[in-house]
């Protein structure tokens, strides 16, 4: 047994989200100040968020077919490309808006199968390093909440101090660490190299493997339920991150500085949170922790930003915010390690990942529009509504109650029997933010 891969990984998950939150305030920045077009920054996260829904749809029999590890590092050095290419251009002014647009797609089409192919690796280098799965899941998601966070408040700093090219340089720096460690020490894990088991390479396997995925994860209300909350949540996430927030920052907060506590506050309470579920969470019954947890880390923030303009009532409510938020990945990944075989989880993973980031695109863009047309009150309410509704849906519907842990759950290493079958084709995995 050895810690060594799982270290690394966690590493270079830290490294990489770090860098891909100063991208997250960094870009929209970039372009309200180039451009002062709350629309524009939407068109922006609107290129940048649709090719990650196609990326994570047919993503998963191919991070099987190459191998996770090189999948990882591939894509983090294709990000470290793409976003370091915004400043070098834009500082040799051959920069157009269209360019950006088509360097943010590049980018956002190779970094979810990096996530994924790391994501998927959990429970082979937990059991590598001699814990348990539900442990590394909470560590795992506790440390990405901390490099959103570290990242968050590092970028409000270095806009406000050396303008937001300075940050991009610095996540393209970012992304080349987080492949070179992947690339280094998880050499000789067998999860993460090819994975040859299901013959020859053709269309008709890559499709056959893809609607294999689709069948499983669809073949559980409780799987669908998840995915469709999450693709609504997820879309009125990124129009908040990717304009909302930059929008009322630059109105109300005063700067990047507030805008990156704000974000940062987030983060710090929600890795609080991850650590606080990691060591008590399993007591309380998931569903009714899933679901208070959603409906605190929702829509307040929402309401609060657009009836107040000064920073303490929304910081208060960030942090809040993120203390809620920090329990939610634990429970799903811990739900989906439970019952979707280990060599299935690539292709359910990429297929349920796709649905709940469906929405991104839109919800960016609809919000930028929505800003330019009705000003950011008016879009900050309805988003709010719109988050309300959608987190209700576990208290109401039934086939929530399949989320608690069944007694006899490990987490599945064999081949599922079917669709229908219990335990293993229940829940999935999305990515609450």
């Amino acid at each position: 047994m050895s810690r060594r891969p799982l270290v690394a990984v966690l590493a270079a998950n830290t490294i990489s989200i770090a860098g891909s939150s100063l991208t997250l305030i960094g870009v929209p920045w970039f372009v309200l100040q180039t451009t002062g077009s709350a629309g524009r920054a939407g068109i922006v996260a609107f290129c940048a968020t649709l090719p990650i829904v196609v990326a994570a749809l047919v993503g998963g029999p191919v991070i099987d077919r190459i191998g996770r590890r090189r999948v990882s590092a591939v894509s983090d050095l294709i990000c470290a490309l793409s976003v370091g290419a915004i400043p070098l251009l834009h500082h040799a002014g051959l920069l157009e808006f269209w360019m950006l647009c088509a360097l943010m797609a590049l980018s956002g089409l190779v970094h979810t199968p990096g996530l994924t192919a790391r994501y998927v690796l959990v429970p082979s280098l937990a059991e590598h390093a001699g814990t348990t799965v539900a442990r590394t899941a909470s560590l795992y998601d506790a440390v990405s909440r901390g490099a959103r966070m570290i990242g968050a408040a590092v970028s409000g700093l270095l806009i406000a101090l050396f303008g937001a090219q300075t940050v991009l340089l610095v996540d393209g720096a970012t992304f080349a660490v987080s492949a070179l460690l992947v690339a280094a020490f998880l050499r000789g894990i067998p999860a993460a190299e090819p994975q040859r088991g299901s013959g020859k390479v053709s269309f008709a396997s890559y499709r056959a493997e893809l609607l294999e995925g689709w069948r499983f994860l669809t073949g559980s209300r409780l799987l669908t339920g998840i995915t469709v909350m999450v693709m609504v949540t997820n879309g009125l996430d990124q129009g908040w991150s990717s304009v909302l927030l930059p929008v009322h920052g630059n109105e109300a907060l005063g700067g990047p500085a507030a805008l990156g506590l704000m974000v940062s506050l987030f983060g710090g309470f929600a890795l609080l949170g991850a650590l606080l579920y990691g060591a008590w969470g399993e007591r309380f019954p998931r569903r009714t922790v899933f679901a208070v947890a959603f409906l605190v880390c929702g829509p307040a923030r929402y309401v609060v930003a657009a009836l107040t303009g000064t920073p303490l009532p929304l910081a208060v409510t960030m942090a809040l915010a993120g203390l809620g938020a920090g329990v939610l990945n634990p429970i799903l990944t811990t739900v989906i390690y439970e019952r979707v075989p280990e060599k299935m989880r690539s292709r359910v993973s990429g297929v349920s990942t796709a649905g709940a980031e469906l929405a991104m695109p839109v919800g960016g863009l609809a919000a930028g529009l929505l800003v330019d047309s009705y000003g950011v009150t008016s879009a900050l309410l309805l988003f709010a509504g719109v988050y309300l509704l959608a987190t209700l849906t576990p208290l109401v519907f039934p086939s929530w109650r399949g989320m608690e842990r069944p007694a006899d759950a490990e987490v599945s290493r064999t081949e599922p029997t079917g669709p229908g079958s219990a335990p293993a084709a229940r829940p999935r995995h999305p990515s609450a933010r």
